[in-house]
């Protein structure tokens, strides 16, 4: 039986968002690409109908993660500047965040991974980090364009940092206060 192109387009929208959330939850040699289908619902043999490798579905899952999250932060900047970057640092800053990089930013979940890839999946997480810094640099204080995207990028690199730190000690204590920490560097905004 053929299947409709809406449908080939469904299938792969799922094996994309399904890849977008495994990935991240149990790094890109924590899943293969059958279990990978099966928990998308989908046969094994479809696979290769859609991406040309496992890599190429890192890198589109990653993309499409990002994007969102990037959407997320401009709805933030979107619905006023003087609260963006609380509730951004807010949501990302968490225990939530590090009990459930599943649902957290690819570039904490994957970044390791995805710095010993090929070109396509790290092109993926550029653009991706890209855009969250550009929305971060709109919202650093000064008039100097240089300067802000100076702390914009040391705010993004604390942040992504402290979700990885917080994650990997085993204690809970110290965790918690690595995540304080950042949060509390945060520049004031403009």
């Amino acid at each position: 039986m053929k299947v409709s192109r809406e449908q080939v387009a469904l299938n792969r929208e799922r094996i994309v968002e399904t890849a977008a959330r495994l990935f991240r939850e149990k790094g890109y040699d924590g899943i293969g690409v059958a279990d990978l289908m099966k928990s998308a619902g989908l046969t094994h043999g479809g696979f290769y109908g859609h991406f040309a490798s496992k890599e190429d579905l890192l890198a589109e899952a990653a993309a499409h993660a990002l994007k969102k999250s990037v959407q997320r932060w401009e709805g933030y900047l979107a619905e006023g500047r003087d609260t963006a970057l609380e509730k951004i640092s807010d949501g990302y800053l968490t225990r939530q965040h590090c009990e459930h990089p599943e649902k957290g930013c690819s570039v904490t979940a994957l970044g390791a991974d995805i710095a010993r890839l090929g070109p396509k999946a790290r092109h993926a997480l550029t653009e991706g980090a890209s855009g969250q810094m550009a929305v971060l640099e709109q919202l650093m204080p000064g008039a100097d364009p240089a300067a802000r995207r100076r702390q914009a990028l040391a705010t993004y690199a604390s942040m992504v940092g402290a979700i990885v730190l917080a994650r990997a000690v085993d204690d809970e204590q110290l965790s918690a206060e690595i995540l304080q920490a950042v949060q509390q560097s945060l520049p004031a905004g403009t």
